[in-house]
């Protein structure tokens, strides 16, 4: 268990500083388009980081992980379905899957920043949420 709590530490690590990375009391609305892309960037990285988490959980659990063209959306259901995560938890994060893949298929001047703000304006909440849930792996 040492092993997987060095992993999810390190990635905890990496999202905490994704954090401190954003700029404080932001407006997405007032953002340039390159600062917009940055805060996109760091959104998808925060998503990024919960994924390494659960895949980690699922390599140390020796759940299934899913395969295939839908297995971002497949870890996560899956993760609500062996308990690694809660429903408040799973609803909280599908929109971070969401963007996950927008972000990676959109041109940058394609964001739109109301619906990035909900999501910046989140993120603490959701990671707070996300770290309770995973306590028992830590």
């Amino acid at each position: 268990m040492t092993e997987l709590k060095d992993r999810i530490d390190s990635e905890l690590e990496n999202i905490n500083a994704i954090l401190r990375e954003l700029p404080e009391a932001r407006k997405c609305s007032a953002l340039s388009a390159l600062e917009l892309a940055g805060v996109g960037a760091l959104i998808h990285n925060f998503y990024n980081g919960i994924e390494n988490i659960l895949k980690s959980i699922f390599q140390f659990k020796k759940f299934d992980f899913p395969t295939g063209a839908n297995w971002h959306r497949d870890l996560l259901e899956l993760s609500l379905e062996n308990n690694v995560i809660s429903k408040n938890t799973f609803e909280e994060l599908k929109p971070y899957l969401a963007f996950r893949h927008y972000f990676s298929h959109a041109y940058a001047v394609d964001l739109i920043p109301t619906r990035i703000e909900p999501l910046d304006e989140n993120l603490e909440k959701v990671l707070k949420n996300f770290m309770n849930d995973i306590g028992k792996y830590r």
